[in-house]
């Protein structure tokens, strides 16, 4: 597959991998609006600070009306007031963000992904095979294995394939140390932990192959437990879950 259909980070990458996810599309759409209150904000402070300094520099001014400037009771109110005003502005759209991610709609798919020193395992709870769930374990391809445009400590032997417009839950959990399963074109980290379940929801907007890996130091081996998730339409979905039953 070619570089440039895959969502993985590239080298020097200094901003988001495209959204695949509405969360992520909220989470990179907060960003830029706190981004222009922080650069108008810096702009601002940076010429009153400027201003401030060339005045009580200047030794033509009067003392009488720098004391006017330095004690003031409405300057008080304003850099008090303002800065609150500020944080209400940000805080609204934040909340609204994180409630959304935790919010769980009727799914139609429910994975269950484990954790495990170092690789991952995933059941999908909602269809049987002949050995009962279907569930398969996720490992990292060797370096000397990777084929032709494999991406080295990112490809794996078995993808998540999920289909494309469905509500999908994902319940996380670990076998032995914390884990944390992160995919950051989906707008996911869930931290996985021993004897306890963590879940999220999922809803793919295109199709794609989607990279991520674990995000919490959990040994040696941390660095070899990545995480693909492949969407596909639903006739492939279809078709894959009836290769694996």
């Amino acid at each position: 597959m070619f570089m440039f259909l895959l969502d993985s980070s590239t080298p020097w990458q200094l901003y988001f991998q495209d959204p695949a996810t509405p969360i992520m599309e909220g989470i990179i759409n907060l960003h830029h609006d706190l981004m222009f209150f922080i650069t108008f904000i810096f702009f601002f402070v940076l010429v009153v600070l400027t201003r401030t300094l060339q005045w009580f520099n200047n030794p033509s001014i009067n003392v009488d009306k720098s004391r006017a400037i330095v004690h003031g009771t409405a300057i008080e109110i304003i850099w008090t007031v303002l800065p609150s005003l500020i944080l209400v502005v940000v805080a609204l759209p934040s909340f609204a963000l994180l409630y959304s991610i935790d919010e769980i709609i009727d799914p139609a798919i429910t994975i269950k992904c484990v954790g495990h020193q170092w690789y991952w395992s995933y059941e999908y709870s909602d269809f049987e095979s002949k050995l009962g769930t279907i569930n398969f374990d996720s490992y990292m391809i060797p370096e000397d294995e990777l084929e032709l445009g494999e991406l080295r400590l990112l490809e794996v032997d078995n993808r998540i394939v999920l289909p494309v417009n469905f509500h999908v839950r994902v319940i996380v959990t670990a076998a032995d140390v914390l884990h944390s399963w992160a995919v950051p074109s989906l707008g996911i980290k869930v931290d996985a932990c021993t004897g306890r379940l963590n879940q999220t929801s999922l809803f793919v907007l295109r199709e794609g192959v989607f990279f991520g890996q674990c995000s919490e130091i959990c040994g040696v081996g941390h660095g070899n437990m990545p995480i693909v998730v492949e969407s596909v339409t639903l006739d492939k979905y279809i078709a894959w879950i009836a290769e694996k039953a």
